[in-house]
């Protein structure tokens, strides 16, 4: 008999989510020129959690004019000026951090142990990172003094909305610009609790500004004559976009786009390891993670053995409620993305791959889909090339380590990779012949704030985290 976990629902009740929110602009919440709004659902249950305001190019031109009239006295503060707000920032979200990872799971549909044990520890992480170099730029290797850029313009994605906000918030903050940020239209409430922080941590009125909406809110932010820097984390499509607009401007632009990364498994790997290696490369947080690893490249000898383990790890997975702590499956963040999915697990098996997914009950309410894994995939499949962004795994198979490479890097992408062998020589060869931004040995979807993060080709350029993330943000 199977050991079967009781249910263990972390409490609503630490989150207080108001009926509606407005733009916060120049310190202040405000409703969006011309009054308009758009709900925010919970994607596991589809209930409606607040109303937003939805920004427009004239509330995008006044947030950029309020960032504007702030950078003169922020930037000209001294670094550990502007350190001690980004500690008090990152003391505070470690504070809130319980009600902020239920109101990620709410609005996100991930589980609520992603969010607990990896989302908010790393966003705190950040803001500590980054608060420790802001006294300290003269020394990051970009010359004495180096400058501010202005007004960045950020644009992050519903994946992990608060990370990403982090991401980008922190080293401009540090380096002494000052912000005005776009969240995802169907996860806008992590940045307005964080724009409550700010308010918290008594950062000067305008310096952070948060405006939510669609699309055309973020092609307002991308195109306003006022930004000096765009920061966007996306969808390829939307990257080509944006930097069709940014060009022939002397705007500053990083792109962290899609991906397609290859788990490499060698014959000498310990398998149960490798095992879980693949689960969280490709199955953490539903697979919506761009630098998932989405291709497992398995050499042919180990093919049956780890296909085997892999299937039994698969059967132990919990999918369900995400405010339950043993889940380990969550919600399909909306209706639009699990439509994507759905159809492109769908050309696998049309196009003769073999489909496989362990039995498991989809709640009646919500967006769901059961961990996937595809066996008899070609490179010519469009489940081997195209960014699936959910729990989908394509296997494919290797002999020597040459046509484990080549097989790799036969892809748009080139944001991430995984190696798993006990030799380190044979790791640090294939390594040095990935065209991937990053290369996790052993493990995978392993983040530190300290290690910069970025890819090759269609994933975009640019690079965040790490002393590498203060460049994007200064004038060098």
């Amino acid at each position: 008999m199977a050991f079967e976990y009781a249910p263990a629902p972390e409490s609503r009740a630490v989150v207080d989510i108001a009926p509606s929110y407005g733009l916060f602009i120049d310190g202040e919440f405000t409703e969006a020129t011309g009054g308009k709004v758009f709900k925010t659902i919970s994607p596991s249950t589809e209930e409606v959690l607040s109303e937003v305001a939805q920004g427009s190019a004239e509330d995008v031109d006044r947030a950029v004019k309020a960032a504007r009239k702030a950078f003169e006295k922020w930037s000209a503060l001294p670094g550990a000026e502007r350190a001690k707000y980004l500690f008090r920032i990152a003391r505070i979200i470690q504070e809130r951090s319980r009600e902020l990872a239920v109101l990620e799971t709410l609005d996100n549909g991930k589980p609520i142990k992603e969010t607990r044990d990896a989302d908010l520890p790393l966003v705190a992480a950040h803001f500590f990172y980054y608060a420790g170099w802001a006294d300290k730029l003269d020394h990051a290797g970009y010359g004495a003094n180096p400058r501010p850029l202005g007004v960045a313009g950020q644009v992050i994605p519903w994946n992990f909305p608060l990370l990403m906000l982090a991401w980008k918030i922190a080293p401009a903050l540090a380096t002494g610009n000052t912000v005005v940020l776009k969240p995802a239209e169907t996860t806008p409430l992590s940045a307005l609790f964080f724009a409550d922080i700010c308010r918290q941590a008594g950062l000067p009125k305008g310096v952070v500004n948060i405006v939510t909406g669609d699309g055309t809110t973020g092609a307002a932010l991308v195109a306003h004559e006022g930004v000096d820097k765009v920061a966007f984390t996306g969808s390829t499509a939307v990257g080509k976009a944006i930097a069709r607009t940014v060009a022939g401007t002397d705007k500053k632009l990083t792109l962290e786009l899609g991906g397609k990364g290859a788990n490499i498994v060698f014959d000498d790997a310990p398998i149960d390891q490798a095992v879980e290696g693949i689960v969280q490369g490709i199955f953490f947080n539903q697979g919506q993670v761009c630098c998932a690893g989405s291709r497992l490249l398995v050499q042919e000898s180990i093919h049956d053995e780890l296909l085997d383990s892999l299937k039994r790890r698969l059967s132990t997975l919990r999918l369900g409620d995400p405010l339950d702590k043993n889940t380990d499956i969550g919600a399909i963040n909306s209706a639009e993305q699990l439509a994507r999915i759905t159809e492109l697990a769908d050309s696998g098996e049309a196009e003769g791959a073999e489909r496989w997914a362990p039995a498991c009950e989809l709640p009646e309410n919500g967006f769901w889909f059961r961990p996937t894994l595809f066996t008899g995939v070609t490179q010519a499949h469009r489940i081997a090339r195209e960014e699936i962004f959910g729990p989908v795994l394509s296997v494919l198979t290797f002999r020597t380590p040459g046509e484990a490479v080549a097989k790799a890097n036969n892809s748009q992408y080139g944001l991430s990779a995984g190696i798993w062998t006990e030799k380190g020589s044979r790791m640090l060869a294939v390594a040095g012949k990935l065209r991937a931004g990053v290369i996790w040995a052993n493990t995978f979807n392993k983040f530190d704030p300290t290690s910069p993060f970025g890819g090759f080709k269609e994933s975009g350029f640019g690079r965040e985290g790490g002393r590498h993330g203060l460049e994007a943000y200064l004038d060098v």
